[in-house]
């Protein structure tokens, strides 16, 4: 993004952002990785990794995630009814990496606990959130996700995982090939959620 696309944006000039533009100027926004977690009506844990959480009211205690309409972990943690976010701390891409694409089972070898809210509760994590879905808003090619919650458990006292740029941390740029792994570790067509 160039001072002119920003004086653009400021006065109004310029056209709608494609959807890769719109990605490239949100990228520079940093924010934390997320994992979300349930248990589907079958009685199989799910999860997706999840950037787009925040915090929305502490009166009463709501907060959000976005996920995609296209994705196949949402509508079965939408139909279950409640969820767990599990924030990350900067040493798990590990896990990232299995919650984050849409390739093999995600709780495959994976120690973890069912929380007495009936939600998957990742070990090791900076906080848990337990929720239940409180309201559901369609938003462009997203669901907004308002969830009440429940129960939050703090656990670990590490710093956070990053996501900013397209790849983690706010280090330097990778080099060469292993820094194109480093930069788009999901995968941008994996549809999270």
């Amino acid at each position: 993004m160039t001072a002119d696309s920003v004086t653009a944006c400021a006065t109004g000039a310029g056209t709608e952002p494609t959807p890769a533009e719109m990605r490239r100027a949100m990228s520079a926004f940093a924010t934390g990785v997320t994992v979300v977690t349930g248990v589907d009506a079958a009685g199989e844990p799910v999860g997706f990794a999840c950037q787009s959480f925040a915090s929305v009211s502490l009166d009463p205690p709501l907060i959000l995630f976005c996920a995609d309409h296209r994705g196949r972990t949402w509508p079965r943690l939408r139909e279950a009814g409640r969820f767990c976010v599990n924030v990350l701390a900067e040493d798990q891409s590990e896990l990232c990496g299995r919650f984050g694409s849409g390739k093999g089972r995600k709780f495959d070898g994976l120690a973890w606990d069912l929380s007495r809210w009936r939600t998957p509760a990742l070990r090791g994590v900076l906080m848990r959130a337990h929720a239940e879905v409180f309201a559901v808003h369609a938003a462009g090619d997203h669901d907004v996700v308002i969830g009440k919650v429940l129960e939050v458990e703090g656990e670990a006292d590490r710093d956070p995982m990053l996501f900013f740029r397209g790849r983690f941390g706010l280090g330097t740029e990778p080099a060469g090939a292993q820094g194109a792994a480093a930069r788009f570790p999901w995968g941008w067509g994996d549809r999270w959620g």
